[in-house]
């Protein structure tokens, strides 16, 4: 297993950012590595860092604007080889089906909640980092 795990979080608001970086904490589950935040403020800057590669999993806030982390997610499920799996932050529970529409691989809801949220972070970790063993 690798020292550590990479997460892309994707929202034009610092503070969503920081409710993932907090509710996570160093790492997710005591059978991960400790996590390091990559954080992007735009589409651009997501773009680039999943072209560079090393994402375990990407975090993304539905509710960005101008470019909702549903949009982005399918728009990267289309055009990333190996996509790494991604984790969407919605504001409501009703729009689950924007997510499955999206091919989101997990979604919570807004606020990030400290107690599920590490749970499905971890949950979209295990596999990632088991196939680098």
């Amino acid at each position: 297993m690798r020292a550590t795990a990479r997460v892309l979080v994707y929202s034009d608001d610092a503070g969503t950012r920081e409710q993932v970086r907090l509710a996570a904490g160093r790492r997710p589950a005591a059978d991960l590595p400790p996590v390091e935040f990559l954080e992007c403020a735009t589409l651009p800057a997501v773009l680039t860092a999943l072209d560079e590669g090393g994402i375990d999993v990407c975090v993304l806030d539905g509710e960005a604007v101008p470019a909702g982390g549903m949009g982005v997610c399918r728009q990267i499920k289309d055009e990333i080889f190996r996509c790494p799996p991604v984790l969407l932050l919605m504001g409501r529970p009703q729009d689950a089906w924007l997510a499955t529409w999206s091919r989101a691989d997990a979604a919570v809801t807004l606020p990030v909640d400290p107690v599920d949220f590490p749970e499905v972070l971890a949950g979209l970790l295990r596999p990632r980092l088991s196939l680098d063993a």
